[in-house]
């Protein structure tokens, strides 16, 4: 019995010790899960956007919103000016890219605009205390609208830069972007 004894006295013991040295670490664990990952954005402008959110607002940069033609075939026409001798455009196929990517940049721009002033005002109703149920949904369905509007812009003038490109100069850009060769093209099967 006393031998007993003293091996649950050592487990217990060592199941003290474990306790006690665990115990910092989750709690230590808990602290580190109670940190937000956005604490420092709270001084931002507007804390839903990083500064560099802003400035691809205010530029009229895509913003990834136009990856779903990207990656399927239909190039934009920022890169297709970039690769303008490597895909052997002609001096009117430029030109005609050129315009493009002016007139997206304009109307990106023109909606970069308005989705900050939205996203200004829907982070201020929340900075000064005054958000209310119906603002906030109004707000953000405008918001939606706004950066369906700007999505639409880019995409679209994937679509348009499309169509000045031959088939060939299409499969070379997909090849010179590193997409795979093998997917089937727009109107193949």
């Amino acid at each position: 019995m006393t031998k007993m004894r003293g091996t649950l006295s050592f487990g217990w013991i060592l199941g003290v010790c474990m306790a006690a040295s665990v115990s910092p670490l989750a709690a230590q664990h808990r602290h580190e899960h109670a940190r937000s990952p956005y604490a420092g954005e709270q001084e931002r402008d507007i804390a839903a956007l990083s500064p560099q959110d802003v400035a691809m607002l205010e530029e009229g940069e895509g913003m990834g919103m136009a990856k779903a033609a990207e990656l399927n075939h239909f190039p934009g026409p920022a890169h297709v000016l970039d690769m303008a001798d490597a895909l052997g455009l002609s001096a009117e196929q430029r030109a005609g890219v050129q315009r493009l990517l002016e007139s997206m940049r304009e109307r990106a721009i023109a909606r970069g605009a308005e989705v900050l002033a939205e996203e200004r005002r829907l982070n201020d109703m929340f900075r000064q205390g005054t958000a209310s149920a119906e603002a906030v949904e109004a707000s953000t369905l405008k918001l939606g609208t706004l950066y369906g509007e700007l999505r639409g812009i880019h995409l679209t003038a994937h679509v348009e830069t499309r169509l000045l490109l031959e088939p060939e100069q299409a499969a070379k850009y997909d090849r010179l972007r590193g997409y795979d060769a093998a997917v089937p093209r727009p109107g193949s099967r």
